[in-house]
C-alpha cells in the first residue's frame, strides 16, 4: 500500500482513537477496513478535495469511507475530537485548556436582507 503525505502514524492516531465511539457488538459482517485506514482516506479527500468517488484504489472503498464519515459527522465525533485535540494542545503549550475569551467577526456594514447597503 502506498503511503500518502496525508496519513496518519501510529502516535497522531493514538490521540485519535481514545476519542472514537466504542464499537458496537453486533451480528453480521464483521469489519473490514481498520479505524487508520478509515481515517486515512478521509483526510486525503479533504486534504485533496477530490471527490469520495476518485479516491485511489489503495484506500478502503469509498462508500466506505463515505459511510463512515457521515456516520462520525453525524454522532458528533468530529466535533468532540476537535475539542478534546484543542484542549490538550493549550494544555501541552502551558495555557487553559478552555479559553476564556473568543473574537466573533461580524459585519460592520448593515445590510438588507438581498445585500443591499442601508441609508
Amino acid at each position: 500500500m502506498m503511503i500518502y503525505p496525508t496519513d496518519l502514524s501510529e502516535e497522531e492516531f493514538s490521540h485519535i482513537e481514545v476519542h472514537l465511539p466504542a464499537a458496537r457488538h453486533r451480528r453480521g459482517r464483521p469489519k473490514i477496513h481498520t479505524p487508520p485506514e478509515i481515517f486515512n482516506a478521509i483526510f486525503y479527500v479533504l486534504k485533496s478535495g477530490c471527490p469520495w468517488r476518485l479516491l485511489p484504489r489503495d484506500f478502503p472503498p469509498w462508500r466506505s469511507v463515505y459511510h463512515w464519515f457521515r456516520a462520525w459527522r453525524i454522532a458528533g465525533t468530529f466535533e468532540r475530537l476537535n475539542a478534546a485535540l484543542g484542549e490538550a494542545l493549550r494544555t501541552r503549550l502551558a495555557r487553559n485548556p478552555q479559553p476564556s475569551a473568543a473574537i466573533v467577526d461580524s459585519q460592520t456594514v448593515k445590510s438588507t436582507g438581498v445585500g443591499a447597503k442601508v441609508g
